[in-house]
């Protein structure tokens, strides 16, 4: 599975090298030129192409984007200007980068079992020996209709935009080879994980991460909840009181991995000038502690169900967020329309619920505690 995980990201790239109609180099100019932009990216569950254009360019995204579905072109002049690219984008965001490698540390710590406990780059030892026989069989498994979401937000006329998405798509043959998907199952956890990375940083940094549910699930919202509680702006409790009060950390932040099979609710901190780990760790469980013994106050409740509310507003006010929500809602859980009913999943949550997950995810033997520490503090 780590071979596909590293194939996954690798294709990113090579879905941009053109097709026998499209000349390599030509794809990102072609959108520019019409006023548009285009990225792509990839995550632990799935790979997200997006095109903005204005609305009278519709058609030329589509033929785009039927273009490299159908024929993409892959040769070894593609994998291997992008083996370069992946393996340089690899060294740069995770080995020589500070802190770099604490999401891998973090997941390949708390997954042992699940594919989860690879990041989405793969392995550098997978990035040089992957084969162009390989992604071309990648390609003809995964890159097909119907493993396929597309999704169209804007100026646009449906019953058009129907006819030109048949123009362009309905030719295009479902794949003839059975998609694999990840079955695994990662284990409950009865003990606590600890590792300490001794790297070329100056603070030290501290982090915490609790096995979740899969987004989407009652559980998900409120612990999703707690993390804005925890550290959703200047006024929230880790800002306030870590950072500002006891001034033991010069960053502070909670977050969770919205996934689609269980996943991690993460905490961390990176200490101040002088700072130890051992402090900072002890603050952040005193924080969490204190959801777990208390229910939220109203005021604050309130002011948090605000926060949630104009957060999901901001995200989906742009043509690009909604296209995103709407591909998210129908791939993870096989209907687009969820997104009318979002707020009102985070809107049930009580505060009796963020206590409650507190308490049953929350705990040390449910948690990967990791800390990154100066090269200068190891002994020799």
């Amino acid at each position: 599975m780590l071979e596909v995980r590293t194939k996954t990201r690798f294709f990113e790239h090579l879905m941009f090298e053109g097709s026998p109609n499209i000349k390599r180099g030509e794809y990102f100019k072609t959108i520019e030129a019409a006023g548009g932009n285009l990225n792509a990216n990839t995550n632990f569950d799935r790979t997200f192409y997006f095109e903005t254009l204005p609305s009278n360019q519709l058609e030329l995204g589509l033929y785009m984007e039927s273009e490299r579905m159908l024929q993409l072109k892959i040769d070894s002049v593609g994998v291997e200007t992008q083996r370069k690219v992946v393996k340089e984008e690899r060294k740069q965001g995770l080995e020589n980068r500070p802190y770099g490698t604490l999401l891998e540390k973090m997941f390949s710590n708390a997954f042992k079992v699940h594919p989860y406990r690879w990041m989405p780059i793969g392995s550098a030892q997978y990035i040089d020996q992957a084969k162009i026989e390989e992604f071309i069989a990648f390609y003809k498994m995964y890159y097909v209709p119907n493993n396929a979401t597309l999704t169209i937000a804007g100026d646009i006329d449906i019953a058009k935009t129907k006819e030109l998405v048949k123009k362009y798509f309905a030719e295009i043959p479902k794949g003839k080879v059975a998609i694999v998907t990840p079955k695994e199952v990662e284990p409950v956890k009865t003990a606590e994980v600890r590792e300490t990375v001794y790297d070329k940083v100056q603070l030290p940094l501290v982090a915490e991460a609790y096995h979740m549910p899969a987004q989407g699930t009652p559980d998900y919202y409120a612990l999703s909840m707690l993390t804005t509680l925890l550290s959703g702006g200047e006024s929230s409790r880790f800002t306030k009181e870590i950072k500002d009060k006891q001034q033991k950390a010069v960053q502070v932040a909670s977050v969770p991995f919205a996934l689609e099979d269980p996943g991690l609710f993460v905490a961390f901190g990176l200490c101040n000038v002088g700072g130890k780990a051992e402090e900072l760790e002890a603050s952040l469980d005193a924080e969490i502690e204190k959801v777990k013994k208390d229910l939220v106050t109203e005021t604050e409740f309130q002011k948090l169900k605000n926060q949630i509310e104009s957060d999901f507003v901001t995200r989906n006010s742009t043509v690009a967020g909604i296209g995103e929500s709407l591909a998210n809602y129908s791939v993870y859980f096989g209907d687009a329309n969820l997104i009318n009913t979002e707020l009102q999943r985070y809107m049930k949550v009580t505060r009796e619920d963020l206590k409650r997950v507190a308490n049953k995810y929350l705990t040390k033997e449910n948690r990967v505690v990791l800390y990154y520490l100066p090269k200068s503090m190891e002994k020799k």
